[in-house]
């Protein structure tokens, strides 16, 4: 083979094609479900709604067999495991030490947190409509066996805003994962943040003047209570992104940034 033979072969390379997004995202999403931790977690959401179903229908009085009852009732375990899912799908690189394959593969981090955090959702919006659906069938069966009319008190827009509000929750416990990297240190701060943050700001709102005309704007979880209460309107909304944006928005992108910098071993 000659020289010029030899050239023209090495300019001819196949080119490398990138790995389409929605394929990281499935192989994310199969990942939350393979271990067995993580299918235990999911199944959690499952137990978690038909058992809180079950034990309204039990023990809830008569008239208090209404559908925002049983909203009630399955979204706060929602808005506690959820989080943990965000959390774990988040630092399973680092805490599984897979980083090293799994970047290797795909080189662009910012794609892979993106595929995490695209699967993180997927699995919240799919476990909210199954909760819809089992409050719906908990409030049939239940208003059925009490000989009750069946109360709808959630309207279309409430439930809109419910799923919203756990959304943010799922959100936070993704931008603590990116921003932490460790799933012991995201998970204790997930729980600082959603029980003493909101303890200590409204004891500063109690205790301070200057601080009460604050709290609106930089309490993500005073914003998010009118999401769930169905009270929020006017410039609520404007309180929810700012606050959203403080506790959301700045740490994910200083997590994503700590992110591409860190090195991975």
């Amino acid at each position: 083979m000659t020289t010029t033979a030899l050239d023209a072969a090495l300019e001819q390379h196949t080119p490398v094609h990138r790995v389409p997004l929605s394929r990281v995202t499935r192989v994310e999403l199969r990942k939350m479900f393979d271990t067995r931790s993580g299918y235990w977690l999911m199944a959690s959401i499952v137990i978690a709604a038909l058992g809180s179903t079950v034990a309204i229908i039990l023990f809830a009085p008569d008239e208090d067999l209404t559908y925002y009852t049983f909203a009630q009732a399955i979204g706060f375990p929602m808005t506690v495991i959820l989080p943990i899912i965000a959390v774990l799908s988040i630092t399973g690189e680092w805490s599984q030490r897979t980083g090293l394959t799994t970047f290797t593969l795909v080189p662009h981090r910012h794609r892979i947190v993106l595929a995490k955090v695209a699967a993180s959702v997927a699995v919240g919006i799919s476990s909210m409509l199954f909760a819809l659906a089992v409050g719906i069938a908990g409030n049939i069966v239940g208003t059925t066996v009490a000989g009750t009319d069946q109360v709808w008190d959630v309207s279309l827009a409430h439930g809109v805003e419910i799923m919203v509000g756990s959304l943010l929750c799922l959100l936070t416990g993704t931008m603590l994962g990116i921003l932490f990297r460790s799933s012991p240190v995201a998970l204790v701060m997930y729980f600082v943040s959603s029980l003493l943050v909101p303890t200590v700001s409204g004891m500063l709102a109690t205790t301070q003047g200057w601080y009460q005309d604050l709290q609106p704007w930089v309490d993500l979880n005073l914003a998010q209570g009118t999401l769930f209460d169905g009270t929020i309107a006017g410039d609520q909304w404007a309180h929810l992104a700012a606050a959203a944006a403080v506790w959301l928005i700045l740490p994910g992108l200083l997590g994503l940034r700590l992110v591409m910098r860190a090195e991975v071993k």
